[in-house]
Formats: structure tokens, C-alpha cells, sequence
């Protein structure tokens, strides 16, 4: 990702192009006190801010790590400088240049981000034979425990533990026997590697939650997409019926005028008006579908048609409009409440009905239909619409019977169930139970 920063200067704008201007995300909260290899991870695009070396510049909370280390080393290194101050029989010299070695070791610490995995190697040999270097050694150790996997604090936690028995052997502490000597180094080598791998886990463990909550929210982002664009396509299919049941009047009115161009004066002009009421109605709900599918997904309630969808209280003005187009409808209402009904079910069996209606309307023109409703709260609703043999020869007409796959889909989707078929006097019936629960 850094080389991608690197080069992103070779852009557009090298190119002479104006780029568009992007809206900057603002800084991430308590930036100052993360880690900077933790807000690499969590921002690199804003909040992990490289310099000239292309690494992630220092937060606040490195910096006053980076001062503790070095203090650490520094009063580990003067209780060293002193310690060889009581070492009896050795050269000024040597003490001396332990001395520069630690200080030069302590230096080194500022280096310790850049390369965790080269001071701590260094400081293996130089920590034998510096005793002023020893909290150097430990802090690159503790580095290299945050930084990197545990392979490379295996060899080098390993390499302290296997020179400390040697080193206490070379230079004896004066105030401490030789075992426990070899104990404590061992046990704080120890310390200071589980305590740098805690560290490290609990980084992880932060960038892996952090992880699982963008998954999160990504899917949740997409489930409210997939849920606008299932309700969108709903709403399409709803409005697709009323066309098709527009489309039914225009093509029987057109075919009737076809078909008795004798016909009385006051007969065509019913039809015509018909044809001119039910074009207009099927244009607005053409706009409308086209309208839905084009909403996108941020596009809310306001993608969805201004018109109430019809339920069960519509269903006599359904009737009505069908008689006034010359059908033969008999309707047959047991439920006494129609408000009662919840509204999800009310649409779906007015839609079985009009869905039956254009059917016999289609394929058996002049046929006497039957429409019933009947059911209560508790026991479910049951929509049936039957009609018998046509009269007389039926012409040919369209139809691909998408409309009764989509039916028994909304009745299953609905809870509920849906038969369709020839009956015995050479009619056809379509039969639909839907849940109608108690509570409403």
C-alpha cells in the first residue's frame, strides 16, 4: 500500500488532467493515542499519514512509548555502568568502552519500529559482552515480541537464554550468587516476551473485531439493499397485474368493436370510452413500474407509486368495472368485515380475483364468472373464481399462464395455497386459502 502512495503522485494530475475533487473522510477519533501500525490498519488512506521514508509517521502515543523505552534503557544501563564500577580487577579501558557501547545502544532504541527484527539480533551479541546494553537488549526484545510473528522471538529469546547462564559465568554479580543470577535473567527474559506477545494479540484481536464489524456492517448495508430491491420488484409485480388487467378491457372493447362494426351507435361509444379510460389508466401505471424499477437503492419510500395498493374492500369496485366492460360477475362476499382483514392478505386475494377475472375474460368471454370470499378471523379466507364453458367459440388469445405462476407464488410467499384447473362441466377455477390469523 505504501508503494501505491508512492507512486500516486504519477497520477492524473502528472498527466495534466484535474482530478475530481473527493470527499475527505475526517480524522478518526483518538487517533493521537493508537498505535501507529494499528492505524495503518484501521485508516491507511487518511489517518496513517507517511513521511519521506514511506512508513507510517509516529502518534503522540508512539512518541511517549519511544521516550519510555529509551528511559528504560538509559537507568538500566547507568545500574549497569554502575555495577562495573564494583567490578574489581578490570581495565579502565574495557569499562569505558562498555560504557560508549551502551550509550550507542541506547541510541539505537529511536530505530527499534524500523527494524524489530535487526536490533534485536544486534543487540544478542552486544549485550554479552556490554553489560551497560542489557536494557537495550530487552527493550529490542519486548520490540521484536509486538512486531513479528513468533519464529523470530523464538530464536532470539532463545539465544538470550542460552548466553545468560555464560554471561553471569564471565561477569559475576557481586551482590548476587550465580544460580539465582541465571534464574532472574531467565525469568525476565520470559516476562518480557509474554508480555510483548500479549500485546501483540490483544492489536490483533482489536484489528479483528474491527474487521467483523465492517463485515457486518457491509452485509447489513447489503441485506437493506437486497430488502428495497425485493420490495421494489414486489411493488412492480403488484402494479404489473392492474396493467395486465387494463391491457385485458383494451383488447376484449377492441375486439368487440372488430368484430360488430354494426354495432349501435351508444354501444361504441361505451367501448370507446372504455378504451380511452382504460389506455390512460394503464399508461399512468406503465410510468409507475418504470418509475419503481428505476428508483435506486437510497431512493427510500419515495421510489414506491403514490397510490394506495387495493385490498379486499376494492374488490366490489373490481366487480363493478368488469360488468361495465359487458362481463357476467356474480360476486358472492361472506366476509362481513372487509377492514378486518389484514392488508397483505386482502391484497393478494383481490389480485387472485382481478387475476381470474382477466383469465375468463381472456378464455371464455360471455361465461357467467363467480367470485367468492369467504372465511373468518382464526380459520383463514378462501378466494375461488369459477367459470363455466364459454358459449360459444373462443378466439385466440395470448397468453404465456405467467400470471397463475405469479399467483401461486404471492399465495406461498402469503403463507397460504393455490389450485387452478379445468372443473367438470369444462370450466375453469381458480382456489386460493390464505392465513388470516386471529389477532389481525
Amino acid at each position: 500500500m505504501r508503494g501505491n502512495e508512492r507512486t500516486s503522485g504519477a497520477g492524473p494530475g502528472a498527466a495534466g488532467l484535474t482530478p475530481e475533487p473527493e470527499a475527505v473522510p475526517g480524522p478518526l477519533p483518538g487517533r493521537r493515542w493508537l498505535p501507529s501500525a494499528v492505524a495503518v490498519e484501521i485508516d491507511p488512506d487518511r489517518v496513517a499519514r507517511v513521511g519521506r521514508t514511506g512508513r507510517p509517521r509516529r502518534t503522540v502515543r508512539d512518541w511517549v512509548v519511544d521516550f519510555a523505552a529509551f528511559l528504560v534503557a538509559v537507568i538500566v544501563g547507568l545500574l549497569g555502568a554502575d555495577t562495573l564500577s564494583q567490578t574489581p580487577d578490570l581495565p579502565r579501558a574495557l569499562e569505558v568502552a562498555d560504557q560508549w557501547i551502551g550509550a550507542f545502544s541506547c541510541a539505537a532504541v529511536w530505530l527499534r519500529r524500523r527494524w524489530p527484527v535487526g536490533l534485536a539480533a544486534v543487540m544478542v551479541p552486544i549485550s554479552f559482552v556490554s553489560t551497560t546494553a542489557g536494557g537495550v537488549g530487552l527493550v529490542a526484545l519486548f520490540t521484536l515480541a509486538v512486531h513479528r510473528p513468533f519464529k523470530y522471538v523464538a530464536w532470539v529469546g532463545g539465544a538470550h537464554a542460552v548466553l545468560s547462564p555464560l554471561f553471569f559465568y564471565l561477569r559475576p554479580e557481586p551482590d548476587l550468587d550465580y544460580v539465582p543470577s541465571v534464574l532472574i535473567g531467565w525469568v525476565l527474559t520470559a516476562a518480557i516476551v509474554g508480555w510483548g506477545m500479549y500485546v501483540r494479540s490483544r492489536r490483533q484481536l482489536l484489528l479483528s473485531l474491527r474487521d467483523r464489524a465492517q463485515r457486518a456492517e457491509t452485509e447489513a448495508s447489503l441485506r437493506a439493499e437486497q430488502a428495497q430491491r425485493l420490495a421494489r420488484e414486489g411493488i412492480a409485480r403488484e402494479m404489473h397485474d392492474v396493467l395486465a388487467h387494463r391491457l385485458t378491457l383494451l383488447s376484449v372493447h377492441a375486439g368487440a368493436l372488430e368484430f360488430r362494426p354494426d354495432a349501435p351507435r351508444e354501444e361504441v361509444a361505451r367501448a370507446a370510452g372504455v378504451i380511452r379510460e382504460s389506455s390512460h389508466e394503464a399508461l399512468q401505471d406503465l410510468r409507475e413500474i418504470i418509475g419503481v424499477l428505476r428508483s435506486g437503492p437510497a431512493g427510500g419510500e419515495s421510489g414506491e407509486p403514490g397510490r394506495p395498493q387495493p385490498t379486499l374492500g376494492a374488490l366490489e369496485s373490481l366487480v363493478s368495472e368488469s360488468r361495465e366492460a359487458g362481463m357476467k360477475v356474480s360476486l358472492d362476499n361472506r366476509v362481513a368485515d372487509a377492514a378486518s382483514v389484514p392488508a397483505s392478505v386482502g391484497r393478494t386475494a383481490y389480485r387472485i380475483a382481478q387475476e381470474g377475472l382477466t383469465n375468463a375474460r381472456k378464455h371464455a368471454p360471455g361465461a357467467e364468472v363467480t367470485v367468492s370470499v369467504s372465511g373468518v378471523a382464526g380459520s383463514g379466507l378462501t378466494v375461488s373464481v369459477r367459470n363455466p364453458a364459454p358459449p360459444g367459440e373462443v378466439p385466440l388469445v395470448p397468453g404465456s399462464g405467467q400470471g397463475l405462476i405469479g399467483l401461486t407464488e404471492r399465495a406461498m410467499l402469503a403463507g397460504g395455497r393455490l389450485s387452478h384447473g379445468p372443473v367438470g362441466d369444462g370450466g375453469f377455477e381458480v382456489s386460493a386459502w390464505l392465513p388470516w390469523g386471529s389477532g389481525g
